[in-house]
């Protein structure tokens, strides 16, 4: 049986914006940023500007292959950070490689595709009731025990060292554990789509 190891995947994406908003765009460029680094597989980004004054940019995001790539593209966390961008940034053009060289070699023309709005454009944000709504549901089951178990187990800790014992323990859990989890299974129902049929087994 051949063996057959993944390959780290290079994208470099070029995007165009005003000059003028340059400070939104570096604001974003760096909560993407951010948000990448949550996920397994990552391993590194970075943008430059083709010249002083210019609004092209040209951005390159690294994961250790395929796989981990695609769940990056696909999760809810990108396409929010997409659509957070609408009327700000312009998608000019992807490309994808393979191996090291993606960092360091200039773009071939022969294997740049043109970013259509198909690909590169998230589907519609979901309204907000329904983010909050979301937002709540797996915020409130988490709040209610973390303060069940502050109440019983540091019953004697000011109630300010508690609240920050509980957000401190909450915020981790609530951005890479639990929101991730119920807006995926919540997709259909945000997005305004039928509920998945189930399998009887």
């Amino acid at each position: 049986m051949t063996m057959t190891h993944a390959m780290p995947v290079t994208v470099a994406i070029a995007r165009r914006t005003d000059p003028a908003r340059t400070d939104e765009m570096v604001a974003w460029m760096r909560a993407g940023t951010a948000l990448a680094e949550a996920f397994p597989g990552f391993l590194g980004a970075g943008w430059v500007r083709s010249a002083p004054g210019s609004g092209e940019w040209h951005m390159l995001y690294r994961f250790a292959d395929h796989e981990t790539l695609r769940r990056w593209e696909e999760s809810p966390q990108r396409h929010w950070w997409l659509a957070s961008a609408q009327g700000i940034v312009e998608h000019t053009r992807v490309e994808r490689r393979t191996g090291i060289e993606g960092w360091f070699e200039p773009p071939r023309e022969p294997v740049v595709e043109p970013v259509s709005a198909e690909p590169t454009v998230p589907p519609p944000s979901p309204p907000r009731w329904k983010q909050a709504v979301t937002i709540w549901l797996a915020f409130f089951p988490l709040s209610l025990t973390a303060t069940l178990l502050t109440s019983t187990f540091i019953p004697g800790v000011p109630l300010a060292v508690r609240v920050l014992i509980m957000t401190l323990t909450l915020t981790p859990l609530m951005t890479y554990l639990v929101l991730p989890r119920i807006t995926r299974a919540l997709g259909w129902w945000l997005h305004g789509q039928r509920a998945p049929r189930r399998i009887p087994r």
